[in-house]
């Protein structure tokens, strides 16, 4: 109790913190009562298990009970919140964890203004773009998150961003892998108008998406019920080692397959073939080929064809297993 305001902490712009700085740890460690301890700046960037992680890590002595406490830098501003270590023993080794202030000012804003956490949602599945991936798309390096599923109705859906999209620009920061897009979405206001540069057919495209609200129970991807059978009876064959049916209503309900299902139906692989040892299987469904939905054995093989044709040895397939998309790059030689 005091008769005149107390100063407080600001938080500082932990973007700004470098690797080899120094900062001062203050806490509560193992019951001890007010503690600080010194080092510096070991990594940025660090992730644990969360969505939106963005720690940074010291080895300023961290021990339980050290969590809550500030991170401080040598101008005296709070850059990060103590929150973790890294120990087999349990006591610090010198590598500890506290969540960066840029995550967690706009947290504390949030809390005071709606008494909840609201983050921006783009309506998006992504995946990381892979050295392989990024060959095939003609891309200069591996860099961005690529598109592999989008929520009908949802902003990304609205604005025009297609799957297979790879976002290399968000709100005009870089986009360096699919972790750090989740990061910039959920750091971005609801509402906000954001532009989203995507690569598209080796293309450079610039879409400007309203950012939604992140519900708070995303529902799972529709399940499908395939059961391969160990005969199939093929209608195409001899593309790269795969054996096709084309989804239509008779095959969705012969094999049990969702409504949503479209596209090209695996009813077998050559087992010499790569996309066997890529694990395609049959049952998979391929949506997806060279950045392009296919329905049609002969859309597939046209993107093969103009792969080919740009010099690309190797074309990206979007395939589907129990109603979950991943990216697969094939040999088409």
């Amino acid at each position: 109790e005091v008769d005149r305001p107390l100063t407080f902490v600001q938080f500082g712009d932990s973007d700004l913190s470098r690797v080899g700085d120094w900062v001062m740890a203050i806490g509560n460690p193992l019951g001890q009562g007010f503690s600080v301890s010194a080092g510096i700046i070991s990594a940025r960037n660090r992730t644990l298990s969360g969505s939106y992680d963005d720690y940074i890590q010291t080895d300023a002595a961290i021990n339980r009970g050290n969590s809550g406490g500030p991170l401080f830098n040598m101008q005296g501003d709070v850059i990060g919140v103590n929150t973790a270590i890294l120990s087999p023993t349990g006591g610090s080794i010198g590598i500890g964890f506290s969540m960066s202030s840029n995550v967690v000012a706009p947290v504390v804003a949030q809390l005071k203004e709606f008494g909840e956490v609201r983050r921006g949602w783009l309506g998006v599945t992504i995946g990381p773009v892979t050295n392989d991936i990024a060959e095939t798309l003609g891309m200069d390096k591996a860099a961005g998150a690529i598109v592999s599923d989008i929520t009908a109705g949802g902003p990304a859906d609205e604005a025009g961003i297609e799957v297979a999209d790879v976002i290399v620009l968000f709100g005009g920061q870089s986009v360096s892998d699919s972790g750090e897009l989740v990061r910039l979405v959920g750091k971005a206001a609801v509402g906000s108008k954001v532009t989203v540069v995507v690569m598209r057919n080796t293309r450079r495209k610039m879409i400007d998406v309203v950012l939604g609200q992140r519900p708070q129970n995303l529902t799972a991807m529709p399940q499908s019920s395939i059961t391969p059978e160990p005969e199939p009876e093929p209608e195409f064959e001899g593309v790269a080692g795969l054996t096709l049916s084309e989804i239509d209503e008779a095959l969705r309900q012969k094999k049990s397959l969702p409504e949503t299902a479209k596209g090209l139906l695996v009813v077998n692989v050559d087992e010499t073939s790569d996309a066997h040892a890529k694990n395609i299987r049959v049952g998979d469904i391929i949506t997806d080929a060279g950045q392009m939905t296919i329905n049609t054995v002969d859309e597939l093989k046209s993107q093969i064809l103009s792969t080919k044709e740009a010099g690309r040895s190797s074309i990206l397939l979007l395939v589907r297993r129990d109603g979950q998309p991943r990216f697969v790059v094939i040999d088409i030689k």
